[in-house]
């Protein structure tokens, strides 16, 4: 899961990165749930492999830069109902969110014009299950209107259960399910929309 909230801190960062006015100050943005998506994969006994995926993402980033990503763990679907309350009870000790957040330098931020294309990197804070880890993305960003930026993971991002401190809940999932392994690393996708508010 640690990537997972990596890549929402990077994606506050594009999205005002990428999104300045031309008077050089930056609008509130607001992410569109209706049309994000945040998927993550798994590997059973070595060669079953599914897809998961989270239905309730939400966040902010302020004209003053500080970019605010929430991400409903309770809304976990792997469309096995025990399974997603497993993974709220075992692996997310039924925490209701974990939270992004990134300070962002608007001095420093480029705007893109419609149609146009880049590339960010950036850092992030992640706050889950009480522990605060720093963390790093790189995202591919598309200004698609003047009022909306796509914002995806820039390929797959790998996530390591252990570096996000889950492996233990992981290997809780494995013994209930009577499986011979389950992956400890997840490849993980994102398509965000943000949305310029007033």
């Amino acid at each position: 899961m640690r990537k997972l909230k990596t890549i929402l801190a990077a994606t506050a960062l594009s999205v005002l990165s990428s999104t300045a006015y031309a008077d050089g100050h930056a609008a509130n943005w607001t992410l569109d749930p209706a049309v994000s998506n945040v998927s993550f994969g798994s590997i059973k006994n070595d060669y079953a492999g599914e897809s998961h995926s989270f239905g309730k993402v939400s966040g902010t980033v302020s004209a003053e830069g500080l970019a605010t990503i929430e991400l409903g763990l309770g809304s976990v679907q792997t469309n096995i109902d025990i399974r997603n309350e497993r993974l709220m009870e075992f692996v997310f000790d039924n925490a209701p969110s974990a939270t992004i957040t990134a300070q962002l330098d608007m001095v420093a931020l480029m705007a893109l014009g419609v149609a146009e294309t880049t590339t960010v990197e950036t850092t992030g804070t992640l706050t889950l299950l009480g522990t605060e880890t720093e963390l790093d993305a790189v995202f591919f960003v598309m200004r698609l209107s003047e009022d909306k930026v796509l914002v995806t993971t820039d390929g797959m991002l790998m996530l390591s259960t252990e570096d996000a401190g889950l492996d233990d809940g992981i290997s809780k999932l494995q013994e209930l399910a009577s499986l011979d392994s389950i992956t400890r690393v997840s490849p993980v996708t994102m398509r965000l929309i943000f949305d310029a508010g007033s």
